[in-house]
């Protein structure tokens, strides 16, 4: 199975640019497509003079191209993006399928003091839930926002709940590149997983210079990097083989372990 990470900047309401990908990762028989953070909307910096009725109609408009795209090319388009629900703003990730669509919203925001999103949305604060999986031939996908790789909690129910692929869309700055990249090495190592991270490129300049780097990769289960993309605009496509993640469990044996500590 072929999937796919789109690194890209901001998508404005003409939806023929993410088309273009759509149709090449069609050729390319890709079943799994997914967006960086803060490409359908605005960045964070910028939401705040943006009207909530304009932001609203904005995430509506996108998410009737994503649907009516996911249908005519038969891909799942996993995207994040703001909802405006009864005033109220909510950072999502929608995985977006030709029959259906259904949403994440955050449950660990960035809250530091140059980019605080747990200020600004109305993500509630309550007791964690499993973040989305779903299935596509066989193969079993996770979806965490960037932030959320982070936290242990996350990675110990993908693990438990034996998911292949996790998607992070997400959107970094400031040279991080070399953290994010040797957290997410280890995270596909200890836990024998796909990984496939899509960063954000472009720029936004206010009292700091936000340069996202892009550099999206895909990380197989053994903790290697199979491909690295640069800071162009660009489309990843990698083949997912189920028996890469088999092996890997079956080598080093860490879900094993887990249950059976699990089972004392």
């Amino acid at each position: 199975m072929n999937i796919a990470a789109l690194q890209i900047s901001s998508i404005g309401l003409n939806p023929n640019r993410l088309e273009h990908y759509l149709n090449t990762a069609k050729n390319k028989e890709v079943k799994v497509l997914t967006l960086p953070e803060y490409v359908l909307n605005r960045f964070f910096h910028e939401l705040a003079k943006t009207p909530l009725e304009m932001l609203k109609q904005q995430s509506e408009k996108q998410l009737t191209f994503l649907k009516e795209l996911s249908k005519r090319y038969n891909i799942v388009i996993v995207a994040p993006i703001i909802r405006v629900i009864k005033r109220k703003r909510f950072k999502s990730v929608a995985i977006v399928k030709p029959e259906k669509t259904y949403f994440y919203d955050q449950q660990i925001l960035i809250n530091y003091s140059h980019w605080n999103e747990e200020k600004f949305f109305s993500n509630p604060i309550k007791e964690l839930v499993q973040p989305p999986t779903f299935r596509i031939d066989g193969v079993k996908f996770g979806v965490l926002p960037g932030f959320e790789i982070h936290f242990d909690i996350f990675w110990q129910s993908f693990l438990k709940r034996d998911v292949d692929v996790v998607l992070v869309p997400s959107i970094s700055t400031f040279d991080s590149n070399e953290r994010w990249l040797h957290l997410l090495r280890s995270r596909a190592f200890v836990n024998s997983m796909y990984l496939l991270r899509v960063n954000r490129i472009g720029d936004f300049k206010d009292r700091y210079r936000w340069k996202f780097y892009g550099r999206s990769c895909s990380i197989l289960p053994d903790g290697k990097v199979s491909m690295m993309l640069g800071e162009s605009e660009e489309l990843l496509i990698e083949e997912i083989q189920k028996e890469l993640v088999r092996t890997a469990r079956r080598e080093w044996g860490f879900k094993s372990a887990l249950r059976r500590r699990d089972a004392l």
